[in-house]
């Protein structure tokens, strides 16, 4: 397929998910930065290796899980054309990421309730590295919501049907990102010790 053909809104399209898929590889990139650092700073001696995560991490695993179905069964919807059931699929995702990062700030809440600290004479490298990609991965989710609120006011508009859905299949990649990450994260977390 010659990606020089098509009309001015083809090639729109497929420039906006090229730089999608970009930024996904750049995020890829860096996550796999720090899970490195994470596998060589495992081999000091004081890397503390009988270390549990917080259960509200694996809640909050569950949680974002649950809401890329939710935009899933959105897009189906929009498919469809089915305007109010789409507006109740964005909706449920919405509200379960918000739970996602709530849960995750229970979880450093957890942590800290353990005396396990980011930095400070009681932290240890492990919790930081735990802290660290946790904190970075909210910071995606946060602008996942904001793609969210976004594709949710468009839907509102009446932007999307089923011959025009770019921006809420894009929105869709990149929650489903963020959840594959996560689940990738916690159980990296969870088996490299």
């Amino acid at each position: 397929m010659d990606l020089t053909q098509g009309t001015g809104k083809e090639k729109n399209d497929r420039a906006k998910k090229m730089m999608l898929w970009f930024g996904i590889i750049s995020l890829l990139m860096g996550f796999a930065g720090w899970t490195s650092a994470y596998i060589v700073s495992s081999s000091r001696e004081d890397w503390v290796k009988d270390l549990s995560l917080p259960s509200s991490f694996v809640f909050s695993t569950i949680v974002i899980i649950i809401s890329s179905i939710s935009y899933i069964m959105a897009k189906k919807a929009i498919k469809k054309d089915d305007r109010t059931k789409c507006t109740y699929w964005l909706l449920l995702t919405l509200a379960l990421g918000v739970v996602f990062v709530l849960l995750q700030f229970n979880g450093f809440s957890q942590m800290v309730a353990r005396g396990y600290y980011f930095t400070g004479p009681t932290s240890n490298i492990k919790m930081s590295y735990v802290f660290l990609i946790a904190a970075v991965h909210i910071v995606h989710v946060a602008a996942g919501l904001i793609s969210l609120l976004v594709v949710l006011r468009n839907h509102l508009a009446k932007k999307y049907s089923s011959q025009e859905m770019l921006g809420l299949e894009l929105g869709a990649t990149f929650w489903h990102f963020l959840d594959i990450l996560w689940v990738y994260l916690i159980l990296f977390m969870y088996f490299v010790n």
